[in-house]
């Protein structure tokens, strides 16, 4: 069984929480792109952990967790994560935690350049979190990075090293007018921080290849969401990566491989982090509201989050995007303070009304069309079956799920664990 965790919007939509729940009945939790620009709040018996590039079955001693091959890895921030998570008690042996030998390592520079372009920008930057993505992706395709399996001959790694600082001194040091980087700042950054962890770098292709022929569960987590997907998302205020999770075979080093099952994570509401058009967004008192209530600021980077009602429009997009078989609904217990709901159905543009999501270019000329749905107007939080939910937050339920044609299997109204609730 291969499964894939995704994100339909535009990211933080709790994919980290459904990870934490269901790999439970997996063996293997694979991450299979992106970086340390976004994280998963997991919340569960062992307390609050907020991981970056760790996948969220690394919280399960029985799971196997892989770093796959379509990664970019700050091995700094790696290295910290992993300290954190093991002051707090977890295990993390090279048993239980595999990297890819072909990922790609986001070095120093990529983070100074990614600050140096955001703020060349000013006003009119993409909204980056400033750790590199971008730059290591960038340098990945021009055939001018550095893998993880290259910690593996040190020689010609620093070789290598004295010329990559050549070469990229032409844009830090040329074109921004920035102190040039070393190769020696760039080596002692590898015996740092690269070297001590060899001992968890592998052929993952090879790894996962076996484990499906031996008949493993295998769970691959998404990072971000299908609107922030590179070539399907909102160019260009996307990441720099694929998020879809027809990349996860991919991305996580086994092509020949394909899915049995994607399962698509969206909140009953709509939030968005960074710059970039988001149509169905509110202002001033009703966004401050929902943003409270939510608790939503972004867990690698603490940015308050713009918020807004369910948007029927991107969902739906993102489901086909993702080619969702199934939906979890996530933090329906937010709107128990609304006695009317708002959900936006379509999009007006140009006199002409949308019902499918239009080319990027398009969004800012939009505006929101909203249908209301009766609230519930009470504490769901406690609830833990079908029968304890109100008739209202059911049809409202039944509401996105006909309106966005998916099936949704599960919904969340709380942080922890069990407040999940299975639907079908």
């Amino acid at each position: 069984m291969l499964t894939s965790v995704c994100g339909i919007n535009w990211g933080d939509e709790g994919k980290g929480k459904m990870v934490d729940l269901l790999s439970e009945d997996y063996d293997i939790v694979c991450r299979y792109q992106g970086g340390n620009n976004a994280g998963h709040t997991v919340i569960n018996e062992r307390g609050k952990f907020i991981l970056n590039l760790l996948p969220s079955g690394i919280l399960r001693e029985n799971v196997v967790n892989v770093l796959g091959m379509g990664m970019v890895i700050d091995i700094k921030h790696l290295t910290e994560e992993m300290a954190r998570l093991r002051e707090k008690g977890v295990k993390i042996t090279p048993e239980n935690l595999k990297i890819s030998d072909r990922a790609v390592i986001t070095m120093p520079y990529h983070v100074l350049l990614d600050c140096l372009e955001e703020d060349r920008l000013a006003g009119k930057k993409f909204g980056s979190t400033r750790r590199g993505i971008a730059p290591v992706y960038a340098d990945r395709a021009m055939k001018k990075c550095f893998r993880m399996g290259e910690l593996f001959d040190t020689d010609r790694l620093y070789k290598k090293a004295r010329e990559i600082a050549e070469w990229k001194n032409l844009t830090v040091a040329g074109g921004y007018g920035h102190a040039p980087v070393t190769a020696e700042e760039l080596i002692s950054y590898f015996e740092q921080y690269g070297l001590p962890l060899k001992e968890y770098i592998t052929d993952t292709g090879l790894y996962l290849n076996e484990a499906a022929a031996a008949g493993k569960k295998i769970m691959f987590e998404a990072q971000l969401g299908a609107l922030r997907d590179i070539d399907y998302g909102i160019l260009p205020y996307t990441s720099s990566s694929l998020t879809i999770a027809a990349y996860a075979p991919i991305g996580a080093g086994v092509p020949n491989l394909k899915l049995d099952k994607s399962i698509g994570i969206m909140k009953a509401y709509s939030t968005c982090v960074g710059e970039g058009p988001f149509v169905a967004e509110y202002a001033g008192e009703k966004a401050e509201a929902l943003r409270a209530a939510g608790g939503e600021y972004g867990a690698a980077t603490g940015r308050p989050r713009r918020v807004g009602p369910f948007d029927v429009v991107a969902s739906s997009y993102g489901i086909r995007c993702q080619g969702a078989d199934e939906v979890v609904l996530t933090k329906l217990d937010i709107l128990s303070f609304y006695e009317e709901i708002e959900v936006c159905t379509a999009y007006e543009c140009d006199g002409k009304l949308l019902d499918t999501f239009p080319y990027p270019d398009l969004l800012d000329r939009c505006k929101p069309v909203y249908e209301t749905v009766k609230g519930w107007h009470c504490d769901i939080s406690k609830c833990r079956k079908k029968e304890e939910l109100p008739a209202e937050a059911l049809a409202y339920i039944a509401f996105i799920e006909k309106a966005c044609k998916c099936n949704i299997t599960y919904v969340a109204v709380g942080a922890e664990r069990d407040a999940v609730i299975r639907l079908k």
